[in-house]
């Protein structure tokens, strides 16, 4: 069911009613005067806009015309610094004018981008460390309370241990 209100100009009230579906985009146009809706539609399409460089920089936030991107590592965080100019131009052909101008990456240090992807990689199994031939030879040679000495102590438990 359609609901109707009656629609008011700068002239008064007027007899003609708007549905609501056809005045709602206007009256919350009005309400959003920091951009924050169409920036929605941006996280919404991020990974279809951006293409394959998608999982190399997530969307974090912006702070004026600055779009402050995260990546995963500092390796990618370098190589994504190069893209910079590529997702700048893909961004703004999505809004249809220069909305950002400049773009800053950080890194994601366990933080949720705003496009709500959380990327849980496979957790990576502890290494099973191979011992080395005649360890514990050089334990009569070592002082027992100096530093070398308590640190091949502590190395030789390492492998007692598993």
């Amino acid at each position: 069911m359609a609901r109707y209100y009656r629609h008011y100009s700068k002239r008064g009230r007027s007899n003609r009613t708007v549905s609501v579906q056809r005045a709602m985009p206007a009256f919350l146009d009005k309400l959003d005067t920091t951009g924050g809706m169409i920036l929605i539609q941006l996280w919404r399409a991020w990974d279809e806009l951006m293409g394959e460089m998608a999982p190399l920089a997530r969307p974090l936030g912006h702070r004026g015309k600055k779009l402050i991107l995260a990546a995963e590592d500092p390796m990618v965080m370098q190589e994504a610094q190069f893209l910079a100019p590529l997702i700048l131009e893909k961004i703004n052909g999505f809004f249809g004018e220069e909305f950002f101008d400049k773009v800053t990456f950080e890194l994601l240090n366990d933080r949720v981008p705003l496009d709500g992807e959380i990327r849980l990689e496979a957790v990576e199994p502890p290494r099973k460390l191979k011992k080395p031939n005649g360890l514990g030879d050089l334990e009569e040679e070592l002082d027992p309370d100096s530093s070398i000495g308590k640190c091949y102590r502590a190395y030789r438990r390492m492998f007692d241990d598993s």
